[in-house]
């Protein structure tokens, strides 16, 4: 089905993007990796950072000022993005390492295998960091597989009929293609190669009639940083932090490079861009945002978001709904005409009302964010906090967006409806209408666990 609390015309819409396109339209999904919500300049003026190309997108298209990953690190959003479901309903709080087992079971379908299954040619270029199992059990080292080491149950049983990358960032050097270790590399060598094979992928689709879906998912600025000779020096930024600002400024470079890819094949116009994160910046906290990457606190998952599609998402457009990167999925589905499994994106709500600014109510009706210190659920302009050990915090952002004045003793109305909630989403495991759906992790409010 499709989902999100829409208006009678806004049910319409589908019909109407659906019938006006030659052809479905190619979907890229560019994944930043630890950027701050302050780091782009339009989304803070006075970044010292150089953000060209991600700011360039902002005004060709729409700016979400509400957007947050599903998580507050690296691997459980991942999970979301391609599942459409929250994490912690599989119990994954942290993240994972070279020779972990996939978390992703190949019978679940992800917005890849669902997206092939309706034309789509589909790529995931770039880092993996969701588990593999490998045919030789635990071949080299944590940081370094052997050239032909093998691979299953990775990127290509989940939907993608291509995949070029790495399996995370400590294991940088290791370049994988479809199922087995292909080179070894030095940090500094990976991104590149991601991006060339990124651009060249485009250029190939572009002779092709069927649609396609690429997955982006870059290393910076997550650490190792390793900027390439030619960036730097480029930020403009001296001392300590110019190393790290030459890093952001080579992946925005490597977004502008997508960008202009699609522009110079002809694709650009059919094309819905998104450029997001997948957690805050790690121990770079930008005010007025508390804390960083792995905080429960906005600092950790609210993220920078931004949607292109000519024609259909009006140009320096400013979207202040609350979205989450779990409803790719959803609006997916929705651009397509599609109904959902029940059993598929339990957490994913369509924003296609919102890219095409119709949207007249809320798209979510409550948003779930997740660290590894617990979970917290956003309504409105309420935010409660959910600690392992039992502690609550209710924070009204639209007052306290710092979250510096903790009002739970004065609202404990609003706690306990809030909780009541969130409570109904784990017993019913799903957040989205349908029957009800397991959980595959016996998920408390009050009880200590999860994966790491």
């Amino acid at each position: 089905m499709i989902r999100y609390y829409p208006t009678l015309f806004a049910l319409l819409l589908p019909v109407v993007v659906w019938t006006e396109a030659k052809q479905p339209p190619n979907i890229v999904f560019v994944l930043f990796d630890d950027i701050g919500y302050g780091q782009p300049k339009s989304y803070r003026a006075d970044s010292p950072f150089k953000t060209p190309n991600l700011d360039r997108l902002a005004t060709e298209g729409m700016r979400f000022t509400d957007a947050h990953s599903a998580a507050a690190n690296c691997t459980p959003t991942r999970y979301g993005v391609l599942t459409g479901r929250y994490p912690s309903r599989i119990g994954q709080f942290g993240v994972l390492k070279t020779y972990s087992a996939p978390i992703i079971p190949k019978s679940r379908l992800t917005v890849a295998s669902f997206l092939k299954g309706r034309g789509y040619h589909t790529a995931c270029i770039g880092k993996w960091h969701l588990g593999m199992k490998w045919v030789d059990g635990k071949p080299g080292t944590e940081k370094q597989l052997p050239i032909g080491a093998r691979l299953i149950d990775g990127p290509n049983a989940l939907g993608f009929d291509y995949f070029y990358g790495f399996t995370h960032a400590r294991n940088i050097g290791s370049i994988i293609e479809q199922d087995r270790v292909v080179a070894n590399v030095k940090g500094i060598e990976n991104q590149p190669l991601m991006i060339g094979k990124a651009v060249k992928y485009i250029e190939e689709r572009s002779r092709e009639k069927k649609p396609f879906f690429l997955y982006f998912p870059m290393c910076p600025p997550h650490s190792p940083i390793v900027p390439a000779a030619e960036f730097t020096g480029k930020s403009g930024i001296a001392g300590k932090e110019g190393k790290y600002a030459d890093w952001v400024y080579q992946g925005d470079h490597m977004l502008g490079q997508i960008m202009d890819a699609l522009k110079r094949t002809g694709q650009e116009k059919n094309t819905l861009m998104i450029a997001t994160g997948d957690n805050g910046a790690a121990r770079r906290p930008y005010p007025p945002l508390r804390e960083a990457k792995s905080s429960i606190y906005e600092g950790g998952h609210r993220e920078p978001f931004v949607a292109r599609w000519p024609g259909k998402i009006k140009a320096g457009s400013v979207n202040h709904d609350v979205i989450c990167l779990n409803d790719l999925f959803a609006t997916c589905a929705d651009i397509l005409r599609a109904d959902l499994p029940p059993d598929t994106a339990e957490d994913s709500v369509s924003i296609l009302p919102g890219l095409l600014g119709k949207a007249t109510v809320p798209m979510r009706e409550a948003t779930v964010h997740q660290a590894p210190a617990g979970l917290a659920i956003r309504r409105g302009p309420w935010k409660l906090i959910m600690y392992r050990n039992g502690n609550r915090e209710l924070y009204n952002l639209k007052d306290d967006i710092s979250e510096t004045n903790d009002v739970s003793r004065a609202n404990t109305v609003v706690v306990g409806r809030l909780e009541k909630l969130i409570q109904s989403y784990i017993d019913r495991g799903r957040s989205t209408p349908g029957p009800a759906q397991k959980n595959d992790f016996d998920l408390s409010l009050n009880k200590r666990g999860g994966k790491k």
